[in-house]
């Protein structure tokens, strides 16, 4: 989960503040061509426990190419009963323009000029949106519309660890939402693993124990929302059922992963698909304004699939950034993970490898429109991934 506002005007999600507690001790990773992490451990953080953060730090810092520090407070924590962990990641706003721009001088790779080649040209979006006060089909309807004008439009939230990865500073900075959990403004993002309900694996270099879960490759499941594998439509979904329907201009929350959200509905009208339930049918990850898709996003916890927008369809085996795992289940990062940072602001190094998880090296973009839709583990073993 993270936590967002404009103007203090939206409900946060994110973790309780009771579960912020004094820093036991702090790990840095060697700074290099690649994101260096500053862990803050908790208090409650042992040190096996503590291991297994720096060792999910360092799949990223093995697999990202970007010379930038990303300052994370991490550690155990009493949480819901069905949550493994939760994340909350400290976000900031730019332009639409300031983040197209931002991601064109960023391109490297070839799925960088696929997908900004066929950003929308701005200075605002288009976007099929729903559940909206003002919605023209009646107040809260979750019949979805055409939005060309609202402040979602023109306006990108993103993770700051996302801002950093792009070159985003201070110019043209429009707002800072500091993460719930985090007690310094230089803090990046808050994690925090359930330390009551679950029995954990701390060691994956010999495959997951039956019936303990996967610490590291949840842990890095979890940097990953840091990072940016963030959807806007999780806050529209949240917000809408009853807690009150905020008109389409009080929503600013479209992030760079949205902009390669989409669905037939939304292709038609040469829109991104924010939209939150089932009515516009399958969202799909497409780098090219839906031309073609390389896999699924989930579809919303509330009003949609049961699983929250900012992870990949579940039971698919998409990648790490699935939102549910199994006990013995040992979590990677596949090729399709690796893609979704690549064109949101990342640079990925040449050639990735981690010892574990395990992780793929990146397909070019015709080839993952193949490369996915293994079988899931059945849904009742699963546990949700925040």
């Amino acid at each position: 989960m993270y936590s967002n506002n404009r103007s203090s005007r939206l409900a946060r999600l994110g973790l309780a503040t009771a579960i912020a507690t004094a820093a036991l001790g702090t790990t840095t990773l060697p700074a290099q061509a690649a994101p260096t992490f500053v862990l803050n451990f908790l208090n409650t953080t042992s040190a096996p426990e503590q291991a297994a953060f720096t060792q999910a730090a360092a799949v990223w810092s093995s697999v990202l190419a970007d010379n930038v520090t990303v300052n994370l407070t991490v550690g155990t924590a009493a949480l819901g009963t069905s949550i493994l962990a939760q994340a909350g990641s400290t976000q900031v706003e730019y332009s639409y323009s300031n983040t197209r721009a931002a991601l064109v001088a960023d391109a490297t790779s070839s799925n960088d000029a696929i997908a900004t080649a066929n950003l929308q040209p701005g200075p605002n979006l288009r976007l099929l949106i729903n559940g909206t006060v003002n919605n023209p089909n009646g107040a809260g309807s979750f019949t979805p519309y055409l939005d060309t004008t609202g402040a979602n439009t023109s306006q990108v939230n993103m993770t700051r660890a996302n801002a950093k990865a792009l070159g985003l500073g201070s110019s043209g900075l429009l707002g800072t939402s500091l993460a719930n959990g985090c007690t310094t403004l230089a803090c990046d993002g808050y994690i925090a693993f359930n330390s009551t309900n679950f029995s954990w694996d701390l060691d994956p270099s010999n495959g997951i124990t039956a019936g303990l879960f996967d610490f590291v490759g949840i842990a890095v499941h979890e940097i990953g929302h840091a990072l940016g594998f963030i959807s806007g439509v999780d806050i529209l979904d949240t917000n809408s059922p009853g807690i009150r329907f905020y008109a389409d201009d009080e929503f600013t929350y479209v992030t760079p992963l949205d902009f390669y959200r989409c669905s037939a509905a939304s292709a038609a009208q040469s829109a991104l698909d924010w939209t939150a339930g089932t009515n516009t049918g399958t969202r799909l990850f497409s780098l090219n304004g839906c031309g073609s898709s390389l896999a699924s996003f989930a579809t919303g916890q509330i009003r949609g699939d049961g699983n929250q927008a900012s992870h990949w369809k579940d039971n698919q085996s998409l990648g790490i950034m699935d939102p549910t795992t199994a006990p013995g289940e040992q979590l990677t990062i596949t090729s399709l993970d690796l893609t979704a940072f690549d064109v949101i602001g990342w640079n990925l190094t040449s050639t990735p490898s981690v010892s574990a998880p395990t992780v793929a090296t990146p397909a070019p973009a015709s080839a993952l429109v193949f490369a996915f839709g293994l079988a899931g583990l059945g849904f009742t073993r699963r546990r949700t991934l925040a």
